[in-house]
């Protein structure tokens, strides 16, 4: 089903159309009422209460749909006091934006491990008729789809990289390309609702509870060892650095276990977590 446009005529005319039938109505029946008896008032009282059925206030931001036996016959999105044909059913439908704090859900991420996430939608309806016609009841359908959508994108995502170091997008790491897949599974979810999407966001994420120590200590080595890494590394490019100046400068002459001891001793100092105490060897490495 498609939204379609009413047209409406203006309010004010109607009103004044409908309180003056019920004035000449008062008038009649005061005037000609003995002779032509009170028939011509009640006709006009009819006539006035069946014009006024017809005005309605619509305020800004608001639709109001019409149906006529059952049949929808059109939307009118014009604010202000207007008139249509008072047979019509009249459902008034909000057209502002709406904010939907989904709450905290417990999913198994990609890896299988449980986390906790929640996510923040803004959400407006675009067409009406979709919205009325075409699910039972729209706010609890929005409700209902931004919950599966988030459990979709949890199930879909790993929460890092420290299991699979080849995973390009995280839940954590990546948020604004998450908020983007968020934001187009509810496009697709909420299109035959007639609702658009303005804006969705991660809002809450986070190991579950039974795992999150065991995570952060995970995290916390996965830290230690990359440091460590990086330490080593370092440690090992000043140590070549060092052989290959006393080489080129001539200094000293090391043989194969000289620089296998100088090199320990480097590393040691280089890579140790607390300060080293000198030792001076006052005789030969061999005595």
């Amino acid at each position: 089903m498609q939204e379609k446009k009413l047209t409406s005529a203006s309010g004010y005319l109607f009103l004044l159309i409908g309180l003056l039938c019920l004035a000449l109505a008062g008038l009649l029946l005061y005037l000609v009422g003995r002779e032509y008896g009170p028939l011509p008032s009640i006709v006009l009282v009819i006539v006035g209460f069946f014009i006024l059925k017809g005005i309605i206030i619509i305020y800004p931001n608001e639709g109001l749909a019409a149906t006529f036996f059952g049949d929808y016959v059109g939307t009118i999105k014009k604010t202000g006091l207007q008139w249509v044909n008072p047979l019509y059913s009249k459902r008034k439908i909000s057209l502002r934006a709406r904010n939907l704090n989904g709450q905290t859900l417990k999913v198994n991420d990609k890896m299988g491990n449980p986390i906790e996430i929640a996510a923040v939608v803004v959400w407006q309806v675009s067409d009406t008729a979709r919205a009325l016609f075409d699910v039972d009841n729209y706010v609890n359908f929005v409700q209902v789809q931004s919950e599966a959508a988030v459990r979709f994108l949890a199930s879909s995502h790993a929460y890092d990289n420290i299991e699979d170091e080849h995973e390009t997008v995280t839940l954590r790491d990546n948020t604004g390309q998450i908020n983007k897949f968020l934001e187009q599974e509810l496009d697709e979810r909420l299109n035959q609702a007639g609702v658009w999407v303005m804006e969705a966001r991660i809002s809450h994420l986070a190991y579950a509870p039974e795992i999150a120590g065991a995570m952060l200590q995970r995290q916390q080595a996965t830290a230690v060892v990359s440091a460590r890494k990086q330490i080593v590394e370092g440690a090992v490019g000043m140590v070549e650095m060092a052989l290959t100046r006393l080489a080129e400068k001539g200094v000293v002459e090391l043989d194969e276990e000289r620089k296998a001891a100088m090199v320990s001793n480097l590393l040691v100092v280089l890579c140790g977590e607390k300060s080293v105490s000198p030792v001076v060897n006052a005789g030969t490495l061999y005595a």
